[in-house]
């Protein structure tokens, strides 16, 4: 078998199964999952963000808290794995454009 009957076989099988990916919508969404895990982002800057914001709701009832500081947290997560998919992306293309040139 050649390099590319080997390579043409390997696509085949690839092709014939499903891609498991567990609860992520992608490989780089897996990707993005078990980096977060590994490099805690929960850094100094952001304790003293949630501080400033627990602050500025100070006196409101816990309910109408959790209200608020949900959403923010989904949003700031959803914009943070964006960010890393997209800069991965763009990873892989200057890549491609820097092989390309050679």
């Amino acid at each position: 078998m050649n390099m590319a009957e080997y390579i043409q076989a390997l696509e085949n099988y690839v092709a014939s199964r499903k891609l498991n990916l567990g609860d992520g919508e992608s490989i780089l969404s897996l990707l993005y999952e078990a980096y977060g895990n590994i490099n805690q982002m929960y850094d100094d800057l952001i304790k003293a963000d949630f501080a400033e914001l627990y602050q500025a709701l100070n006196g409101m009832p816990l309910q109408e808290m959790d209200w608020i500081v949900n959403p923010v947290c989904a949003l700031c997560r959803d914009h943070e794995r964006n960010g890393f998919v997209r800069g991965v992306l763009v990873g892989v293309r200057l890549s491609q454009e820097t092989q390309s040139t050679e």
